[in-house]
């Protein structure tokens, strides 16, 4: 009786590819995988049908109308200088309305030595142009150089920071506006 019940927990289900998978095959194809990895992972993101005929069926005349040639990504290397200015236009421009925030933690022995509440509140650390970068790059999904920010010295208390950038001439800048900035708030933890 145990070894009869054995059977049922390593059955596999027969499936059909509808997007080609790299370590299972290619879309089209009838493979065998697990029932449970075909329920929670291939059916829901319609990765794969069940193998019965009416699917069958309509897989076939989707190849029959659509004949897809293997798919390969194409890298493209060259670029536009048309294309480049329009993406640093854009990025200017997301940069110009939008603002970094940065939690930092403060320096807790000036901290308690200031004299007045009306003091600047310091950080444990100054925030630097690669930290910047490296920030914009997380919060706004913008790849600048440290060249394009004007940062003469490190940023070491709270508040709101206008940090210049340095965009291409070939840019235009809005109307009202003498220079390319980004708003930085530097928050407590």
């Amino acid at each position: 009786m145990f070894y009869a019940c054995q059977g049922v927990r390593y059955r596999k289900l027969d499936v059909i590819l509808t997007t080609s998978i790299e370590k299972l095959g290619k879309a089209g194809e009838t493979v065998k995988v697990a029932p449970g990895y075909f329920r929670n992972h291939l059916m829901p993101k319609l990765l794969a049908v069940p193998n019965i005929d009416k699917f069958a069926y309509l897989i076939r005349e989707q190849r029959k109308i659509y004949q897809p040639k293997d798919e390969e990504v194409q890298v493209v290397t060259k670029k536009n200088v048309e294309d480049k200015t329009k993406e640093y236009e854009k990025a200017a421009y997301r940069l110009l309305y939008s603002r970094l925030v940065l939690r930092r933690s403060i320096n807790v022995q000036k901290f308690r030595a200031r004299s007045t509440k009306d003091d600047p509140i310091e950080l444990s650390s100054p925030v630097t142009k690669d930290e910047l970068v490296a920030e914009i790059a997380r919060q706004l999904c913008i790849k600048i150089e440290p060249e394009n920010l004007h940062l003469p010295t490190p940023l070491e208390t709270f508040g709101m920071f206008d940090v210049q950038l340095r965009m291409p001439k070939s840019i235009p800048l809005p109307e009202g506006r003498f220079n390319w900035t980004l708003k930085v708030k530097i928050r407590g933890k």
